[in-house]
């Protein structure tokens, strides 16, 4: 069947939209879901560096755009859908860990109601923080939570406020998106904000590029942390109060005990 024939056919048949998570870089951790759910698709939508990693295929539509465009992106892919499209949303990791699935349900409820009967599925994936947990030992073990520190869609102090508090409760963080061009300093007043709460020299997971060619882990002590030790493709993880290191010959672990004092 060409090409032509193929998006006919497909566009005879009810759409449907999957947002799907690529995982943190390597092929091998995309799920099995994933794969068999691109494989039926007419259209993959995406964020460019993610699209790229979809490959080309007769009767597959690949439409990649800008990272700032995430509304009019999830609005295409619904349009798409509801004119028959089989359509794969595709993020990094997970999709709905500060990526693409909120944006969609935000399109779908600010858009057209005919949108709300679309046939709307969410497939996991495995998101960096942990992929970046799993490489280092168990940083997670315990209580934990994420913040995102880019301040494009809320403000910083909103993000400062979230990471004392975090601090105070003796939360582990993961830290999203930590440092970029525009925001050179975010990372570094973040752990200015932790040296004011936190009493101990905690550990602090630099982990780059998780899984692919370029990873690079780094471990350091909260009071050796540097925001330049960062850029976008890394993920930060600081530790507990009670996050310790095992050293070993090789990679030290670092692991957060599942029983507290």
């Amino acid at each position: 069947m060409s090409g032509a024939a193929m998006s006919a056919a497909a566009m005879s048949a009810p759409g449907w939209i999957a947002v799907a998570g690529l995982g943190p870089g390597d092929a091998a951790l995309i799920t099995p879901e994933v794969s068999a759910t691109l494989a039926q698709a007419t259209d993959v939508v995406g964020y460019i560096p993610y699209v790229a990693r979809v490959a080309p295929r007769p009767g597959l539509t690949l439409h990649a755009s800008d990272n700032r465009v995430e509304l009019e992106r999830a609005a295409h892919a619904l349009r798409l859908a509801a004119a028959g499209a089989r359509v794969v949303v595709v993020s990094s990791g997970d999709p709905g860990v500060f990526a693409m699935a909120a944006a969609l349900f935000e399109a779908l409820e600010a858009g057209p109601h005919a949108w709300r009967t679309l046939d709307i599925r969410v497939l996991p994936g495995i998101t960096a923080m942990l992929a970046a947990s799993a490489r280092a030992g168990a940083p997670l073990g315990h209580d934990f939570c994420a913040i995102n520190l880019s301040d494009n869609l809320k403000p910083w102090p909103v993000v400062e406020r979230r990471i004392a508090l975090a601090a105070e409760a003796d939360f582990a963080i993961a830290f999203y998106n930590p440092r970029s061009r525009a925001r050179p300093d975010s990372l570094d007043t973040a752990f200015a904000t932790l040296r004011r709460v936190c009493r101990d020299d905690r550990p602090v997971l630099f982990a780059r590029a998780v899984t692919t060619s370029d990873e690079d882990l780094r471990i350091v002590g909260l009071s050796a942390a540097r925001g330049e030790m960062a850029d976008m493709r890394t993920v930060v993880i600081v530790g507990s109060s009670r996050t310790r290191i095992v050293e070993r010959p090789g990679r030290p672990l670092l692991y957060t005990p599942r029983h507290a004092s």
